[in-house]
């Protein structure tokens, strides 16, 4: 694939939907920095995407990581285009919010809402001397009022704030040419969906990959699911 000169960050990018994000951006000729908070798993993953992508160590719970995962991206690549902020977690499934820990509170937030905002905040700067750019945030529908369910509360409502820091970035960032979009990339076959999930990693990456290459006239400030927009 000939190279457009477009460079990705995707955080979580060393398995399941993270992974899958890596290679289709890859695939399109884009140079991927395949981040994890395993500095070999993700030089595997880059190995096989093959040159010019690379890894990159990142931990989302951690600021001084995030800021020196984005500075050596930018340091090796001269730019930033694009970040898919896919890394996530804490799914509390089975607990009841009336039952839901701070503890349990406390870490899906600094895993789905700060660790992401991290990453925006490092990106956004380069991203405006550019005059260009996508954010991506892998959320969920249990973090919309239109469809979330009474189940793993924690992750619900991490969730639901990382979108709405995704509409108000969108509203910061208005005819700056970057664009700033969240989804739900369903029931997939990871970790954390199960076997029984009905998606493939490669058909709930592709809503995260179509979001990351919107043209220019592309929506912002959206939640989408199979590339078609869903009621926050």
């Amino acid at each position: 694939m000939t190279p457009t000169g477009r460079v990705a960050l995707v955080t979580g990018a060393n398995r399941g939907i993270g992974r899958a994000i890596a290679e289709g951006l890859a695939a399109q000729g884009i140079v991927v920095a395949v981040a994890a908070r395993s500095p070999s798993a993700a030089d595997a993953v880059a190995v096989d995407l093959g040159a010019p992508s690379f890894g990159v160590r990142i931990d989302v719970t951690d600021g001084a990581s995030v800021d020196a995962a984005v500075a050596a991206v930018v340091e090796r690549t001269g730019r930033l285009d694009i970040v898919v902020n896919n890394a996530g977690g804490h799914y509390d499934s089975g607990v009841l919010p009336s039952a839901v820990s701070d503890a349990d509170v406390i870490d899906a937030m600094e895993i789905n809402l700060v660790g992401p905002w991290r990453v925006c905040r490092a990106a956004i700067p380069h991203m405006q001397r550019q005059g260009r750019g996508r954010i991506v945030n892998v959320s969920s529908r249990s973090g919309t009022f239109a469809s979330t369910w009474a189940d793993a509360p924690a992750y619900g409502v991490s969730k639901a704030a990382l979108n709405m820091m995704t509409f108000q970035l969108a509203k910061e960032l208005e005819g700056s040419g970057i664009l700033v979009n969240a989804c739900c990339p369903g029931w997939v076959r990871t970790d954390m969906g199960g076997l029984d999930a009905d998606k493939s990693p490669e058909e709930g990456a592709d809503t995260p990959i179509w979001l990351a290459t919107l043209p220019d006239d592309g929506p912002t400030g959206g939640m989408f699911g199979d590339r078609t927009r869903i009621d926050w």
